[in-house]
Order: structure tokens, then sequence, then C-alpha cells
């Protein structure tokens, strides 16, 4: 027999420390099925009144479950009742023969045994889809409280390697054993998790060269002629807000022209154009990782409608497929509702913007000095922590509103409704936190009006303005401070919320007893078939399980959801902050960790999934990147200072027409950028006080700047503005042009599988059909 060769791509990936597997176990079987292991556990409340409804249900359900040849064990425990689930060989017999005859997989001699994780995966299928006589399945009787819990146990010594080897703090920086993840959790959470491993790993470019950007714009932070422009002007600027606040100097912002410049500069450009084509590596680079993986594990071909009808007749030989249906009028009344769902969120980012505007004033008007000449940044930051409020609450509204638009659609499987669900509750996610983003990034500053032709809301309070050094800052705060709230409390709730739920239940029951030493060394050690742990020993592992904090079919897409939504902050507006893909570095080290501790340790055992790919996501996450090019192109072109500052340089600076060395061809371009409000004119007296006026000195002036390209007699728009409009929307053209050309480039040059991935299957393929010819002649 031919040696087993390994993929390349996964002994690249264990040479750069993304993945550790050990030795061979890479062409191991999953752990098999021993007679000590129950397949799956119930529990209910236990009741002395047999009458009650819940009792004969319960009854019932389990009387259906012996039909089938089900072993069920019955042990008691004061007021709970455990039904220990154990499904017959014949069962998992039939499963493999029709898994042998289907075209959809890729058979081998592996498969001649079912892995306790598969067993566990044929039998929670069967337990949700046997009906008592009234038609309720397990889904309906849970609800109805008649059982109170259904889980799939944690195997203790595999459980204890995989602490030793993944789930623990100390092994941050190590690579992670994905097969032995794949053989206790299923493909579908091993997928996960070498996604994540490699997302990780592949931000550590962009977080050197996001940090490089910022000590870029650091090593200009005094040399600069636009920071010395500001902080030595003597120009008097206009009221930010009616009534409190007065006239005040450019020069006293020259901290946050500092700070501006870190982020908006020549640099984030190339960075930029750097993320829009790493987005796309990254995504092509994982497509072979995963074929690797899923010819490795003989899924290449795996389909999840042939295993559900492979399921379905193992649990029912006489039973109907589910036919596919589609309604208009459904598809018709989801998609209003979608549309509604989106307009709320969108009209909570005005509410978003109101609260700004409203908070800008009461700070200005206030009596703590510093909050009132610094109204805007602290408006701008209580709206920030107002989002991550807003977030917070609409994660939850989000996921019911997701989840009754499935429930209206009617699909067809679970694989149908999760795909459905995904999609919406990512729009709705992705609404929730980036429509105030983008009111940042492309409107702040530009559709507030001007000195005596403000823009206001309820015709009382003015929108904000954006700082003379341009508005990218404020869109760095934003998502500076959505970013660091939302990874740290989340976090720290993440791990802290399932610890405590443990400990509360330990502090409800009683003390489990120690396992005896018969059943320690049966648990330990090979064991003839037929043995079996005694009673206290079943039900101490039970109740330790019990115990554990309870997981769902969605638990998985919780953690997906967070790290796509993560992915799109690096990606979209990383031209506003280069730092963020370091952030994201930091959690997702932390993230692997806190995930693997929490679902090997704190959680219940999730019902292992096998799949071949990480569904829909994909297609999220090149849609994020498609996005990304269009988002980072109007950063650069519209919201950053980078093409105002390109015109001056080359069309209005003193180095156009100038031949002298010794000038800064960027000198003069702030007060380029300013426009000037006369008292004289009529409009503006009626907009400003005479109080408003007057300078901290105690002198009256008679006109103040603000930032427009205006003519300084009618207010009209000049020249210079509808040049700098032109070449903005020139370059978002080209920009995008030139990146998605360089992204299509990128994927073309890496093929979405390596060359011995499609010859392995070929060769499995053709060693299949010959073996089934020699049977047939045979």
């Amino acid at each position: 027999m031919p040696v087993h060769r390994r993929q390349p791509s996964i002994e690249l990936l264990e040479l750069m420390g993304v993945v550790r597997e050990n030795g061979n176990e890479q062409t191991s079987l999953p752990p098999v099925h021993t007679p000590l292991s129950y397949d799956y556990v119930l529990v209910a409340k236990t009741t002395d009144n047999q009458e009650r409804e819940a009792f004969k249900k319960q009854t019932e359900y389990i009387e259906e479950l012996k039909k089938k040849n089900i072993k069920v064990t019955i042990i008691r425990d004061d007021d709970l009742v455990f039904y220990g689930i154990q499904a017959p060989k014949e069962i998992f017999e039939k499963y493999r023969y029709l898994l042998k005859v289907s075209d959809a997989c890729n058979w081998s001699s592996d498969q001649n045994i079912v892995p306790l994780s598969t067993r566990i995966r044929i039998v929670h299928f069967i337990l949700n889809h046997t009906p008592i006589r009234s038609g309720e399945v397990l889904r309906d009787l849970m609800k109805m409280k008649v059982f109170e819990a259904r889980f799939c146990l944690h195997e203790k010594k595999k459980q204890r390697e995989l602490k030793e080897s993944w789930a623990r703090w100390t092994a941050c920086l190590q690579g992670q054993p994905i097969t032995a993840v794949r053989n206790y959790f299923g493909e579908k959470v091993a997928l996960y998790y070498l996604w994540l491993g490699w997302y990780t790993y592949l931000l550590i470019p962009p977080a050197l060269i996001g940090v490089i950007v910022f000590l870029y714009g650091l090593a200009f932070f005094n040399s600069s002629p636009l920071i010395k422009e500001v902080c030595e002007a003597n120009t008097v600027m206009c009221p930010l807000c009616d009534r409190r606040c007065k006239v005040w100097q450019l020069s006293d912002t020259c901290t946050y022209a500092k700070v501006s410049l870190l982020f908006d500069n020549n640099g984030t450009v190339l960075f930029a154009m750097f993320m829009a084509v790493w987005a796309t590596l990254f995504l092509e680079f994982w497509k072979r990782h995963r074929a690797s993986y899923v010819c490795e594990w003989k899924v290449s071909d795996w389909c999840e409608e042939e295993e559900e009808l492979i399921l379905e007749i193992v649990n029912n030989a006489n039973c109907e497929p589910k036919t596919y249906k589609h309604s208009y009028l459904r598809s018709t009344l989801v998609l209003i509702c979608v549309t509604v769902m989106i307009l709320v969120i969108i009209g909570l980012t005005h509410a978003l913007v109101v609260f700004r505007v409203i908070a800008a004033v009461l700070l200005a008007e206030g009596s703590w000095e510093f909050l009132s000449t610094h109204s805007n940044s602290g408006a701008m930051m209580l709206g920030a922590v107002f989002h991550y409020l807003i977030i917070t609450v609409m994660t939850r509204v989000n996921r019911i509103v997701a989840m009754k638009l499935c429930e209206i659609e009617k699909t067809r499987s679970f694989a149908a409704t999760e795909k459905s669900f995904t999609v919406k509750m990512f729009t709705f996610q992705f609404f929730t936190y980036f429509s105030s983003l983008f009111y940042v990034a492309f409107f702040l500053g530009r559709i507030n009006g001007h000195p005596g032709g403000y823009v206001r809301i309820a015709g009382k309070w003015r929108l904000e303005e954006c700082h003379p050094s341009g508005c990218l800052t404020d869109l760095f705060i934003q998502m500076a401070i959505i970013m660091v709230l939302k990874q740290t409390i989340s976090n720290v709730f993440e791990f802290a919320g399932p610890w405590l739920c443990r400990w509360l239940k330990r502090r409800r029951t009683q003390r489990l007893q120690r396992k005896c030493a018969h059943c320690y060394l049966k648990d330990e050690l090979e064991t003839k078939p037929g043995a079996e742990l005694c009673d206290n020993c079943k039900l101490r592992d039970w109740v330790s399980n019990y115990r554990l904090n309870d997981v769902d079919s969605f638990s998985l897409f919780n953690e997906f959801l967070e790290m796509v939504i993560q992915f799109s902050f690096t990606t979209i507006f990383v031209a506003a902050f280069p730092l963020a893909p370091l952030l994201a570095l930091i959690n997702n080290v932390i993230e692997i960790r806190l995930d693997a501790i929490k679902m090997v340790t704190l959680e219940r055992r999730l019902v292992p999934k096998k799949t071949n790919d990480i569904g829909v996501w994909i297609d999220v996450l090149e849609a994020i990147g498609v996005l990304a090019v269009i988002a980072n192109g109007l950063v650069i072109g519209v919201s950053s200072d980078f093409i105002p500052r390109l015109v001056y340089r080359f069309y209005y600076g003193p180095c156009v027409n100038s031949t002298a060395t010794d000038i800064d061809c960027m000198a003069g371009y702030i007060n380029n950028t300013l426009s000037i409000a006369r008292m004289d004119d009529q409009n503006i007296d009626n907009e400003f006080s005479a109080i408003q006026m007057m300078t901290p000195s105690g002198l009256n002036v008679s006109y103040c700047s603000y930032k427009d390209y205006r003519s300084n007699e009618d207010y009209s728009l000049t020249p210079q503005f509808w040049l700098i409009l032109a070449v903005r929307f020139a370059f978002v053209i080209l920009f995008e042009h030139v990146v998605v050309i360089c992204k299509f480039i990128a994927a073309w040059f890496v093929p979405s599988a390596p060359m011995q991935v499609k010859n392995d299957r070929l060769f499995d393929k053709l060693h299949r059909l010959k073996e089934e010819l020699r049977s047939f002649e045979a």
C-alpha cells in the first residue's frame, strides 16, 4: 500500500505556525465509538403526577425512539431524569452503505468505520425528526418544556488532549491542531478555526504596514508646513454654534491638526490600495488551504442535500423528500420587510446625527470651559459611545427580525434556513455598524451650509462642521471607539458570561461524587465490547455535561459574524484608520484561544457538522472585498484632503509659477481652503451676535473665516471648488479601476485549488471506479 503524503499546502501552514498537526495524525481515523459512550442525552424534570400532559408526551416520545431499536437508559437524580440515548449498529451500517453508493462522496476505506462524531450527527438528526402522534418533534417538545435539555457528551480523554494542545492561554502563539478539532467537533468547526487562524496570520503584514504609515505621519509631526501654518496662524474662525459659541483662533486646534496628519497623509493612499489587493489574496489563498484540508478529509465532493437525503432514509425508509418550493408572494413580503428594517436602521443613524448636534450645543453652552472649547470632539466621542449602545440593542432586534423572516420564507431545510438567516443578519448588522460611519465619511461637513445660510435641524440646531485640517479624524475617532469597545467588552462578556453561569450551576446543584476506580480504569483503557460504567459514574458524567452552558445550531454563526464584521472594519475604512489591522490582530490572537477554551471547557459539546466550505460567508467576504475598494477610493478621494492638497500643489501653490527651490510648495494651503464671512453683510450680521464676534482677549472682529471654497462677496462656490470636485471623481474612478484590475490579476494568478489536490481527487475517483468494476465482475 503506498505511503500517504500530506498536501504541500498543509505542510506550508504548519511551517508558518498556523496549524500544528502531530506527526501522522492527518491520516489517522477520528475517535471510534466505545461502549462507554452514549450518543446523546435528554434531560427532563421529574414529576409525580403521571397524568400531566408533559409526562405523557415525554413517555410517548421515548417509546417512539424504542420502536427504532434505540437503547434508552433512564437514571434519576433528585428533580431531574436523564435519558441516555444509544443507537443500534444497524442504523450506522445503513448510513455507511448509503454513503458508499452515493455519487456525491469521496469514498475510501477509512469510511468503513463510523466515528463517534458521525454517530452523534446521525442520532441528532433522528431525534429531531421523530414525531409523536400529535406531530410534535423534539424542537416543539423543548419549547413546551417537556424536556429541559438535550446534548451530546464530551469525551473526557479527547477533551483533556484538546485542553493541553489547544484550549489554553499559554498556546496563544502556537499553531492549532485542526485535524484533532475536526475529529472532535466536526468539519464545520474545524474550517472556522482554520479560516480564523489563516486570517489572523495574514493580518501580520497589514498590521506592520499600518504601523509604518502611522509612524510616517508621526515623522512629520512637527516639521509639516500644514501643521506649522495651523499652529502659527492668526486667523479668526467663525463660531461653531449659536448663542454661546464665540469666534476662535485657528492656532487653538494645533493638536487636532497634528492628529489629523497621522491618518491623513500620502501613505494612506498606498496602504488602501495594498489592503484591497490583500483582501483578494487572503481569500484566494484561503480557498487553496481549504481545498487541501477537505481533500485530506475526503469531503471534497460532499453535498449537503445528498447527506440530508441519506439521513432521512436512515431515519425512515418510507420517507418522502421535501420538495423545492418558491413563492413570489413570500419573497416579495420578505423583500419589503428587509427594506423597511434597513430604513429603520438608517433612521437610527439620523437620530445619532441629531444626538451629536444637540450634544455639541449643550457642551458648548456648558460651564466647563474645556468641554465648551472642544464641544465638537466631545460630541463625536459621545456619539460613538451612543452608537455602540445602539449596536448592542439592535443586534438582539436584528436577530429576532431575521428569524421571523426565515419563518415567513418557509425554507426547505435547516441548511437553507441557515444560509437565509446569515445573509439577512449580516445585512442588518452591516447597516447597524456602518450607516453612521458612512455619514461621517461622506456627508459630515459637506451639507452644513455656510455663514448666513446654515443648514439646521428643525430650523434650530446647526449641523456639524469639519475641522480645517479635514474630516478624516472624526471618522478615525468613531472607528477607534467602536472597535475598541466592541472587542474588549464583547470578549469580556463572551468569556465571563459562560464561566459565571457554570459557577452558578455548580453552586445550585450537589457536589458530584468521585468516579469509582473500576469505572476510571474502564474509561482510560481499552475495554471489551459490552462494558459499561456504573450508574453513579454515568450520572456523574451526564450531570457535569448538563451544568455546562447550552449551545445551539447558531453558536458558531455568532463567532463567524463577529469576525466578518471585524474583517469589514479592517478593510472598508482602513484609509482612515491604518491601525485597524493591528487591533484586529491582537484581538484575534486572544479570540482563537478564548473561543477554544469556551467550546472545550465551558460549553456543552457542539453537534459535529459535516461540510466542505464555510458556506455563504465566502460570498459575503468577497462582497466586502469589492465594497472595500469603492469605500477606500471614496474616503481618499472625497473624505480626505489628499486631492485638495494635490490640486493646490500643482495648480494654485507657490511652486506653480516660481523657480525658487527654497519655497515649500504647500505653504499657504490652509489659508487657501478658508473663505471669509464679513459682518457688514446683513445675513451674517443676523447669524452672529456682537458677543459671539468678540475674541477671548476682548477684541471685536468684523469678519471671520470658515472652511469652504466660496466667494467672499456672494458666497457662491469658486472655480477651485469645481476643479477639486472634478479631480476627486476622476481619482475615485481611476483608483477603483486600477485596484479592481489588480484584484482580478491576483485572483487569476493564484489557483483556487493546488494541482496536487486535483490530482489526488482524480486518482481517488479512478481507484474507486476500478474497485466497483472488480466487484461487478466478481
